[in-house]
């Protein structure tokens, strides 16, 4: 069985900055890439930031230079640093894994349980 456990939500005020991080556990093959969403408007869940197994990464317009995706010495965690938080930002953020799980070798997408931040004064 596969697990996305995120961790690092809490309140902040706006202006400051909070750390997200994801570690995938269970019988993992290989990963492909990872990534945190968030639920952004009508509930929908949209992308805030990936990085690849070979280390690209990609944005969304509305956190470049703000937020920054890294992974840790182990390939199966995943961090978001979020920095110059805005009011704007308050949602709960997803971590998300394209992975392949050593049973079966199959691309198979995996969802954490969330983790909510929120910015305000």
């Amino acid at each position: 069985q596969v697990r996305l456990v995120e961790s690092g939500g809490g309140l902040v005020q706006p202006g400051g900055s909070l750390r997200l991080s994801c570690v995938a556990s269970g019988s993992i093959f290989s990963i492909d890439s990872m990534s945190w969403y968030r639920t952004g408007p009508e509930n929908a869940r949209e992308l805030v930031a990936q990085i690849t197994s070979n280390g690209n990464t990609m944005y969304a317009d509305f956190v470049k230079g703000r937020f920054t995706i890294s992974r840790g010495n182990a390939d199966n965690t995943v961090y978001l640093q979020m920095n110059s938080l805005e009011p704007e930002d308050t949602t709960v953020y997803y971590c998300h894994s394209y992975l392949r799980r050593t049973s079966d070798g199959v691309a198979t997408v995996y969802w954490g349980q969330g983790t909510m931040v929120t910015v305000s004064s």
